[in-house]
């Protein structure tokens, strides 16, 4: 289990880590070099601009990989006070928390990242600040029943007895104990957030076309598919599978470690 674990994490830090510090003459323009078949010297071909399509797709899986991780940090943390505060303040605070939730989830989630990524002006922060605020009702109502479950335990009533204000209840007795739930959410919202950067790109909200992204290079690649180059969107659609199906099999092994009794349900 650690073994798939480590695998997937070494995986998917290798491919950020190369996208930060790669060359962009690797993956520049070189149109002598346009419309080459997958090769040693070019494993995933070249497009119509002779750029090479394993490093572009490298890069761009990077760049969806960097947003994922800001996106998912900022709405994790927004799910964790939210999911929180409604649990424990209980009354209209938690009226309103799940108003709220439930309007987000109302609407169609890629409507809603269409018009946010819109207004903040598309490109990368356009994408990023979309994904970021539109990733926690769902991880707001698992950490509110959760505490709605510790909420009632004996230690937590005495907490309540002794004085404690909500506070400090909340923050030593039970925040560590949904912090499970938090980091299996956590993890689980990563794939959400690259599929969806990859959706806005490819949808011409997300990353101008200038910057390497999964979504815009699939994108691009659909003007040419009919003319017979399947490389330049077979390729670089594997990857941010492959990337996705990592991140899962993260979530569903730290879900194993830290609850083993859902591995019985």
């Amino acid at each position: 289990m650690i073994i798939y674990i480590t695998a997937a994490c070494v995986y998917l830090i290798a491919v950020l880590i190369a996208g930060l510090v790669m060359n962009p003459d690797l993956y520049g323009v070189h149109y002598e070099n346009k419309f080459l078949t997958p090769s040693f010297s070019h494993p995933f071909g070249t497009d119509f601009m002779g750029r090479d399509m394993f490093w572009r797709s490298i890069k761009g899986l990077s760049n969806s990989i960097l947003v994922g991780l800001a996106a998912s940090a900022v709405s994790s943390v927004i799910a964790l006070i939210f999911g929180v505060a409604a649990a424990v303040a209980g009354g209209k605070t938690d009226k309103i928390i799940t108003w709220l939730v439930d309007c987000c989830m109302g609407m169609p989630h890629i409507v809603l990242l269409l018009l946010i990524s819109y207004m903040m002006g598309r490109g990368g922060f356009g994408v990023a600040f979309a994904v970021a605020v539109t990733h926690w009702p769902e991880l707001t109502r698992l950490v509110r029943a959760e505490v709605l479950q510790v909420k009632n335990a004996q230690y937590v009533q005495a907490a309540v007895k002794m004085g404690k204000s909500k506070t400090r209840i909340a923050k030593e007795h039970i925040i560590p104990h949904v912090l499970p739930v938090y980091l299996i959410g956590l993890v689980l919202l990563f794939p959400h957030a690259i599929m969806h950067e990859a959706s806005l790109t490819f949808l011409g909200f997300g990353f101008s076309a200038s910057t390497p992204a999964i979504g815009g290079i699939l994108s691009e690649a659909m003007k040419h598919i009919v003319t017979g180059k399947w490389w330049l969107c077979l390729f670089p659609g594997l990857i941010l599978l492959v990337a996705v199906m990592l991140f899962d099999v993260i979530g569903d092994k730290l879900k194993m470690l830290l609850n083993p009794g859902s591995g019985n349900q």
